[in-house]
């Protein structure tokens, strides 16, 4: 399987993040991609660098005024007094439709959903290669190819159109979707975190050209909480074109099997020629969350079951941060998949 990851997505380091009340250590670590990428070779991935198609691609779902605040918003915060060395917001907007604000704190709190999205030096310029790196991935599904493997880091579903979250910053599996549809393919994205895709979701809810469905930890009492819920089946001309699929808590391999039958069927119903999968692997039994209850195996049918479909497939990298079996669950994946 092709495969495409740019060096450059290392140099976003950052240090802390902001969890109940406390500044913790990052789990978004750049080690995560010598390990990621070891499990995808091992499943006979071939990897090459990303083409830099521009900031067209990404404009095309990320506001202008957003993409600004991004490269920018780091220098800017250095020039505050006794300012952190990452830019984590302490205030937000209590809409989007309230007034935008001058100040760099103010536009942090307005650009920045949570305080598990710590901008720092190199966070630009990760977050701009890992976005070309879907580009590239959707590229090679738009000349012909069956299946790559878009190693991106950081990662993207968590971030809206103008509103980063969770440790993301562009939405690189919507980005690869889009490209995917102006190419003349109708796209369905299948998010398969453990986390609900609520920036996927809110990018894409008034659309009915790009299916989205996400399975996920019922986010009742789960991040990202506000969204994720079944009854969320998008608004207005996308109305039936979202599909939320939450689980209990501890799921195991064969009830969340039958979950994604489910997921699947409305991928065939949507009448999609190409597939977006927004691959975590935060779903494993032993991931410190302790959401779901897939196993190393578990994977290997879960993507057996996608390959199924039979349809073109893009599998951009979301979660799951360093653990002793994150490889090995992508080598699973990717496997099943291809060995179907």
């Amino acid at each position: 399987m092709k495969a495409i990851l740019d060096p450059r997505q290392s140099a976003h380091d950052p240090k802390h993040f902001l969890a109940n009340g406390k500044l913790l250590p990052n789990p978004e670590q750049p080690e995560r991609i010598n390990v990621l990428r070891a499990g995808a070779e091992a499943a006979g991935c071939v990897f090459e660098a990303p083409e830099d198609a521009g900031l067209g691609p990404i404009a095309a779902l990320h506001s202008a005024e957003y993409l600004v605040f991004l490269q920018m918003i780091y220098t800017r915060w250095q020039r505050i007094k006794d300012a952190g060395d990452e830019v984590i917001p302490n205030i937000h907007p209590a809409n989007r439709s309230d007034s935008y604000p001058k100040s760099a704190a103010g536009q942090a709190g307005f650009h920045q959903a949570d305080g598990a999205c710590p901008i720092a030096s190199g966070t630009w310029e990760a977050a701009y290669w890992s976005a070309q790196t879907a580009v590239t991935g959707a590229d090679a599904l738009l000349t012909g190819g069956n299946a790559a493997y878009a190693l991106c880091r950081p990662p993207g579903h968590h971030a809206f159109g103008d509103l980063a979250g969770g440790f993301c910053f562009l939405n690189n599996a919507g980005i690869a979707a889009e490209r995917l549809r102006a190419g003349g393919l109708r796209p369905a994205i299948l998010d398969i975190d453990l986390h609900h895709g609520n920036g996927t979701q809110g990018i894409f809810y008034e659309r009915s050209d790009v299916l989205t469905v996400s399975i996920h930890a019922d986010p009742a009492r789960f991040y990202p909480f506000f969204w994720g819920h079944a009854h969320e089946r998008g608004a207005g001309a996308g109305l039936g074109s979202n599909l939320n699929l939450p689980l209990v808590r501890g799921t195991n391999d064969d009830d969340y099997l039958a979950t994604l039958d489910t997921a699947l069927a409305r991928v065939r119903a949507f009448g999609a020629d190409a597939v977006v999968i927004a691959l975590g692997l935060d779903a494993y039994i032993d991931d410190p969350f302790k959401g779901l209850a897939i196993t190393t195996p578990g994977f290997a049918r879960i993507g057996a079951a996608i390959g199924g479909l039979g349809l073109p497939t893009l599998f951009v990298q979301e979660g799951r941060y360093l653990c002793d079996a994150l490889g090995d669950n992508l080598t699973s994946l990717l496997s099943g998949f291809q060995d179907r």
